[in-house]
């Protein structure tokens, strides 16, 4: 059993606790630390925590406790990280990791220099379809990744900081392009490199000095693209969708918007309905259990086995890093407008990947290009030829 401090009582911290103590879980939050004292008094009576205070020091310093969650605004990942670090205790951390690769790093030197445990809370890699889907594509079920998209769009977030650029470190993309890239590096392999990218980033709605809504590309050392599209402009809920692509297959996955679970209501019933939903009246889509469906049940089930056995997490603080990263490169990248490089002064994958293209060969003559069943029965099949560079096509009875 973990006894846990949660650091900020806001909308994720209410989502983590709500995680840990929703089910029959030995993992406790006994400690809570909150910027305001009627905050901290009311979310530890909600959730029956015996201890709230005002200061992170003495929360993180708590001699009971065996790990901090970090569920605060950006701006004050490094304090909570280094104090919980030099405290001895474990840390997980909600994302972005930091604002910028130089803070996620000195985030990661922290706790390695302490020898602590550091999980990076990057709950859309552990939702339960994304979690099947890299089972397949690490089982080999889609050939060679070629391609990774990942969507995250929604009206904007609950909070005031996140709209403050210095607080927040930027708009739409840190907020949401962080689970988007870290989607896509699963899919493709966290072992290859980002090398370069390319990003469209602008203000469209809100009167902000960040942007409300990004698209970028990343390239990889071996060729595949991970593309994601997020935005705070988004009218209608939350829409989470993933696809990938690969040589022998591909999948879709919706996460949100349509779950399978749709209620019609003309009825005047005032209440929650799902993260961002716009309404409560008409076509509604409610989520079953949104803790479970969003990933934070089997994220934080396997961050504490992973303290408890003393393993590394799917999710570690170098993740994170490696994810500020490649959002840097985007930020620099939409000013330009031109591709630029992603600067890793950590990189700790593999450096023997090339570009190397997904050709079939047919025979000795022929490269194949595409073969499908036509309605008659036959079997066509396009090549082409290796000398000549002459493409033809074949059919098969």
């Amino acid at each position: 059993m973990a006894k846990i401090a949660m650091l900020g009582t806001g909308f994720i911290g209410e989502f983590y606790t709500m995680a840990l103590h929703g089910q029959r879980n030995p993992d406790r939050v006994v400690s809570v630390y909150s910027r305001s004292e009627e905050n901290g008094k009311k979310f530890a009576q909600k959730w029956n925590i015996p201890k709230w205070t005002t200061s992170m020091e003495e929360a993180v310093n708590d001699p009971e406790i065996d790990a901090v969650i970090i569920s605060l605004p950006n701006h004050l990942h490094l304090e909570a990280v280094q104090l919980s670090a030099k405290a001895g205790k474990a840390v997980l951390c909600t994302k972005p990791l930091g604002r910028t690769a130089a803070e996620a790093k000195a985030m990661l030197e922290a706790v390695e220099e302490a020898g602590v445990m550091g999980g990076y809370l990057e709950d859309l890699v552990y939702t339960p379809k994304t979690l099947k889907s890299i089972d397949y594509v690490k089982k080999g079920a889609l050939g060679k990744v070629l391609w990774a998209r990942s969507r995250e769009a929604h009206p904007g977030p609950h909070s005031d900081w996140f709209w403050n650029f210095e607080m927040s470190g930027g708009g739409a993309l840190v907020d949401l392009g962080c689970h988007c890239i870290e989607i896509a590096r699963s899919f493709i392999g966290k072992d290859i490199r980002p090398v370069e990218v390319m990003c469209w980033a602008d203000t469209q709605v809100k009167p902000i000095d960040a942007e409300d809504h990004a698209i970028g590309l990343v390239k990889y050392a071996n060729g595949a693209i991970g593309q994601f599209e997020v935005s705070w402009c988004f009218r209608g809920g939350m829409d989470l969708r993933d696809e990938v692509s690969g040589t022998e297959g591909s999948i879709r996955t919706d996460h949100f918007l349509r779950t399978g679970f749709e209620v019609f209501t003309a009825a005047d019933q005032r209440g929650y309905v799902a993260e961002k939903a716009e309404s409560e009246t008409g076509w509604l889509f409610p989520v079953g259990d949104e803790v479970h469906e969003l990933g934070y049940t089997h994220m934080f089930t396997e961050m504490f086995n992973c303290l408890e056995q003393g393993t590394e997490p799917t999710e570690t603080f170098y993740d994170g890093y490696v994810v500020n990263a490649i959002m840097d490169a985007c930020y620099k990248s939409a000013k330009t407008k031109k591709w630029e490089p992603v600067e890793l002064e950590i990189w700790r994958g593999r450096n023997d990947v090339q570009d190397g293209k997904a050709i079939q060969e047919y025979d000795a003559q022929y490269l194949l290009i595409k073969e499908e069943k036509l309605p008659n029965g036959t079997k066509k099949i396009i090549l082409k030829d290796k000398k000549s560079g002459e493409i033809i096509q074949r059919e098969i009875a």
